[in-house]
């Protein structure tokens, strides 16, 4: 499973870095295209924007600790990730997910020194996020649902 895991972590950090290859190449910086529109109501749009921070651009201008910090996160997540590569296959792919997600922002800060941002869901003032930022996201909600269903082969059965 680890192997399938480190497979999983390219793909989706090269589908991440195409993404924002394409954006870049294609829509200039502040430049807004509406995708869904409902009526007189936006509902997605794509919104290149660069952050120097993290998210909601707090720590804007730390390009080095938002560098080293993801680094020592996504060795740590690498080495627990081996050490449960035989158990829970849905918290191997919740590390998988999250791992990718920091490696694909991870590039834009070494590369650029800021993430490129593109997605804008208009319903709500949140903010501008990326294909990255959602496979953190999701490894994260995958790795509490984990947490909380636990592994079944892994539990002792009581009579």
């Amino acid at each position: 499973m680890f192997v399938v895991a480190l497979i999983l972590i390219v793909v989706l950090a090269g589908i991440d870095q195409l993404l924002k290859l394409l954006v870049n190449a294609q829509i200039e910086i502040g430049q807004v295209i509406e995708v869904i529109k409902i009526g007189g109501t936006k509902i997605f749009s794509l919104t290149h924007v660069r952050n120097s921070g993290a998210a909601w651009s707090m720590m804007s201008g730390k390009t080095w600790f938002l560098i080293g910090f993801p680094i020592l996160v996504c060795l740590a997540a690498l080495i627990y990730l081996y050490f449960i590569r035989n158990k829970n296959k849905l918290e191997v792919i919740s590390i998988a997910l999250f791992v990718a997600g920091g490696i694909g922002n991870l590039i834009d800060r070494i590369r650029l020194r800021e993430v490129i941002d593109y997605i804008m869901f208009e319903p709500i003032n949140f903010p501008i996020f990326n294909f990255a930022d959602i496979c953190v996201v999701i490894g994260v909600v995958l790795f509490m649902i984990s947490m909380l269903i636990g592994n079944p082969k892994n539990e002792v059965k009581s009579k």
